[in-house]
């Protein structure tokens, strides 16, 4: 079967270009530009080009189509925020050429839409942190108090990270506020930058722990459990070393109910933190898409792209819910990074919570390169290329 796989720069695409040209399906490549990470790899059977949806995604949808006639692939698979978007929304003509196994447009928007998932959560009993929801800048003062009794430091989220600007998108990111004064500049800046409506909320200190699904209808067909252990930024964002661990039931139920309401179709990540000092778990937010950590799945025995394009195609697929706990995955330039941002920068500059490893510590742990059940992510000796692409352009870049 032929497979057309999306933003080839991405670490995600890479591992679904592997895990699905080691099962031997054939794989075609879309990016912007060529080379890329996953068009570099020996499991890349063909390339597609076309324009970046970020910036023109009308033109990158007439390109789409164009590939599309052209390759008939049997599934198609978009892996960014934006391309999962855009395919969902155009899926009923897209559909013509070729299986697309992702819920709706409406699903996938709301599980976007992070206002709507904390609220969502809330009407299930799933639970989330402190939060206020702020539809534009003139409810700050109304707020200021609320956010008193929280606590500062506050989380500052925009209710989605994608925002769609005609026929571009812009990227709003996570902020932190250390008193009123940092939080009225932060949200004046959100303003001017249509980041509005955001979220308000306590700061979670814990793990990070992502439960990976894949929904049949009212059924689970895979299931995968992994905890965070160092991100990039430091104070939360994509894990660049993470280990897969047991199935928390009580996370699995909430998951479920949460993405049985949204309808969900598909794969999809839910995140959650353990708070330190109750030990409960607070929802953080769904990736409604494949996400970052997916080798790591892979390699402890979920074969999440795989199932999902024989699901696709009409195959009966076997349920997956054990793997191997303890495995270990690290992105080796995202942890060169961690590195040199913890001892290159002050911990208040890159908002660490109390009880981040000093310099040193950070240090001692980064050099620890073989430890048991470790993988490397792009580092793959079986298929090498990626690596050194990836590793070519990082040093271009520093030029």
């Amino acid at each position: 079967m032929k497979v057309l796989v999306t933003d080839g720069n991405t670490r995600a695409a890479l591992a679904i270009a592997r895990a699905l040209g080691r099962d031997n399906f054939e794989v075609i490549v879309g990016a912007e530009n060529h080379p890329c990470l996953a068009s570099e790899s020996r499991f890349c059977a063909g390339k597609v080009i076309y324009p970046d949806p970020l910036r023109d995604n009308g033109r990158f949808l007439d390109a789409l189509v164009t590939a599309l006639e052209r390759i008939r692939p049997d599934v198609l698979l978009p892996v960014t925020d934006v391309t999962t978007m855009l395919v969902a929304e155009n899926k009923v003509n897209l559909e013509k050429f070729c299986g697309i196994p992702f819920p709706d447009y409406s699903a996938v928007e709301r599980a976007a839409d992070k206002a709507s998932v904390m609220q969502l959560a809330e009407k299930l009993n799933v639970p989330v942190p402190s939060t206020l929801y702020l539809q534009n800048i003139r409810e700050v003062d109304e707020a200021i108090p609320a956010c008193a009794s929280i606590g500062y430091p506050l989380v500052i989220k925009p209710s989605r990270s994608r925002v769609r600007s005609g026929n571009e998108w812009k990227s709003h990111g996570v902020k932190y506020a250390n008193d009123e004064e940092e939080l009225r500049r932060i949200l004046h800046i959100l303003n001017e930058k249509d980041g509005f409506p955001v979220l308000l909320q306590e700061r979670i200190y814990g793990d990070g722990v992502g439960l990976f699904l894949f929904m049949d209808g009212e059924k689970v067909v895979a299931a995968f459990g992994h905890r965070r252990l160092r991100e990039k930024p430091l104070s939360g964002g994509v894990s660049v070393l993470r280990e897969s661990v047991p199935l928390q039931p009580m996370l699995r139920e909430h998951s479920e109910r949460l993405l049985k309401s949204l309808n969900w179709q598909g794969i999809a990540m839910v995140e959650f933190k353990q708070d330190r000092r109750s030990g409960q778990f607070k929802l953080m937010e769904i990736n409604g898409r494949f996400w970052g950590s997916l080798q790591l799945a892979i390699d402890a025995g979920v074969n999440f792209p795989v199932l999902l394009v024989k699901s696709a195609v009409g195959e009966k697929v076997a349920p997956v819910m054990d793997y191997e706990v303890g495995v270990k995955s690290r992105w080796l330039w995202g942890d060169v990074d961690v590195l040199l941002s913890r001892l290159f920068k002050s911990g208040n500059a890159l908002n660490l919570p109390p009880g981040y490893p000093g310099k040193m510590e950070t240090l001692f742990q980064f050099l620890r390169f073989k430890q048991k059940n470790m993988k490397y992510e792009v580092l793959d000796r079986d298929d090498i290329k990626p690596w050194l692409y990836e590793t070519r352009c990082r040093f271009s870049k520093s030029k």
